[in-house]
């Protein structure tokens, strides 16, 4: 399993109600537990577990399409 981890815009659980059917839509994506964003950290980061760590634009282009912007971001 990888995590990708991508600094948004996604501020509130409305927002995150918003991307849901666009990142779980995305079939790498681990379905229990397979994305998460940080409403309450600065940069609102979205933590995505997947099983294909090539999907980065995959998963800024469903963020994009709800709205919202995604940028990757490296966390130790």
């Amino acid at each position: 399993m990888e995590t990708l981890n991508f600094k948004t815009n996604i501020k509130c659980s409305g927002c995150v109600t918003a991307v849901t059917p666009f990142l779980n839509g995305i079939p790498s994506i681990a379905h229990v537990d397979g994305w998460n964003v940080d409403t309450a950290s600065p940069d609102k980061i979205l933590t995505v577990q997947t099983t294909d760590n090539r999907i980065g634009e995959e998963i800024q282009q469903a963020v994009q399409q709800a709205g919202y912007r995604a940028e990757p971001i490296e966390r130790p």
